[in-house]
């Protein structure tokens, strides 16, 4: 008897850690939108699907052609699924090659926690 209330108690345990992982994970939608808005503001200038100088496509998008060329993964920032929270915390606050770092006097930890909703929404 004992032994068959810890399984119950471990199954409702894990089950419990589940759900609450699933609903930490997962981003309202008006994350998604107030993100969309941090990402017009800072990245889509030069990560878009625009046209940039020269009339070639926008430098951020360029370079992420280049270095995915041979791959599925698109050159536009907002068209991913691979992209975890922790890349994208990363890559903001630390920059890479030609791309600045964005301090957080610039993108707030909270505006950095909505781009990531909004640039992970499509996540498989």
């Amino acid at each position: 008897m004992k032994k068959h209330l810890l399984y119950m108690v471990t199954i409702i345990a894990a089950c419990h850690g589940l759900t609450a992982c699933a609903q930490g994970t997962s981003s309202s939608s008006a994350e998604v939108t107030q993100g969309k808005e941090v990402y017009d503001k800072w990245c889509v200038h030069c990560h878009g699907t625009g046209i940039g100088l020269g009339g070639g496509a926008l430098p951020g998008t360029q370079q992420l052609a280049i270095k995915y060329r041979n791959s599925d993964i698109p050159a536009v920032l907002d068209q991913r699924t691979d992209m975890t929270p922790e890349f994208i915390e990363v890559i903001v606050r630390q920059g890479v090659s030609f791309m600045p770092q964005f301090r957080k006097t610039e993108v707030s930890d909270s505006e950095l926690a909505m781009l990531n909703a909004y640039l992970t929404r499509n996540n498989r």
